[in-house]
């Protein structure tokens, strides 16, 4: 077995079932799922047991709510397979990808890290059906995380770029990984940081697994997969308010992270500049709506001044008043 399925999850009972399903509906059963309930307020393994007469499945429930960042590495640690993949328990798994991700894992002995696309799609879709929802309902055309087309093998510090994904992995769904890679280097994390259970509040509960990537993988080969595998729903998310603060506070932290770690100056300056592309509309929002926006999360010095020798901090003003007129005269953008 070459995979497992690692999923976190706490109350959402519906999307959980979801989730599932598309693991049910896999051609390729070899394959183990790791699930850990993080204390939700329903009765998971309950929800869970009819998956069991089809699914290798692994379930751990603690005995309180840990934050999010220790039940990912809860659900880590359950692994046995040689291959880790992260699924959102409110992400889906495409029509064959547990085969056609093995196949390419088999086809690439020599890479130790694999990208792999995912589609977006907004949560609405899937309530219109039956539940649970049956992925042969999966529209035709959806967007996808990365717009590249052709697969690419490449050095794990080369996976750094907009052009692939905006959020430099920070969306760990859409990331595979050597199991024993992984568990060798979780000494990076500070645990202390990590307990905090408010979602983004710090670097650490929000970028722990990019630490981890960092140390155990910075030196491996690589793999971009173009295909989509996956799909990320949104709209179903608690943090949705507080996004703007990961874009333009977390994204960057994550890059000051790989420069320090041996990306190199010119991609980092240039994927810096292109992640303050919402700079100041984004720290006004924060600005004006508090707190709930995470405003206290914000160090003005590090997150703010320190980001205002960048030009795209300054051109975020004109970018965001020409979507605005783009918008007003009804042209896509």
């Amino acid at each position: 077995m070459l995979i497992s399925v690692c999923i976190p999850t706490y109350n959402r009972s519906q999307s959980l079932l979801n989730c599932l399903n598309s693991l049910c509906l896999q051609t390729n059963n070899s394959f183990e799922v790791c699930i850990s309930d993080n204390c939700s307020n329903y009765n998971v393994e309950e929800l869970i047991a009819p998956f069991k007469k089809k699914l290798k499945l692994k379930f751990s429930k603690n005995e309180k709510n840990l934050g999010a960042a220790l039940n990912f590495l809860k659900a880590a640690s359950m692994a046995k397979n040689d291959f880790i993949w992260f699924l959102g328990d409110d992400d889906l798994l495409k029509p064959n990808a547990i085969d056609d991700l093995s196949k390419l894992i088999d086809a690439n002995k020599e890479c130790d890290f694999f990208w792999v696309n995912s589609n977006h799609l907004s949560s609405e879709f899937v309530e219109k059906f039956e539940k649970p929802f049956d992925t042969k309902h999966l529209p035709k055309k959806m967007k996808t995380l990365s717009p590249l087309k052709e697969d690419e093998k490449l050095m794990f510090f080369d996976l750094i770029k907009h052009r692939i994904a905006f959020d430099y992995l920070l969306g760990v769904f859409a990331c595979v990984f050597k199991r024993k890679d992984w568990s060798n280097n979780l000494h990076v994390i500070d645990y202390e940081m990590i307990k905090d259970k408010n979602a983004w509040s710090n670097f650490e509960n929000t970028c722990f697994h990019i630490k981890i990537f960092c140390e155990a993988f910075k030196n491996s080969k690589s793999y971009f997969c173009a295909k989509p595998l996956s799909v990320n729903l949104f709209g179903i998310r608690e943090w949705g308010n507080i996004y703007p603060l990961v874009e333009i506070v977390r994204i960057p932290e994550a890059l000051d992270y790989y420069r320090k770690k041996g990306l190199n100056f010119f991609q980092y300056i240039y994927e810096k500049n292109y992640s303050l592309r919402n700079f100041f509309n984004y720290f006004f929002k924060i600005l004006i709506n508090g707190d709930r926006m995470g405003l206290s999360y914000i160090n003005f010095k590090k997150h703010f001044f320190r980001n205002l020798i960048y030009p795209n901090a300054f051109l975020s003003i004109f970018y965001f008043i020409f979507r605005k007129i783009s918008q007003t005269l009804g042209f896509k953008i």
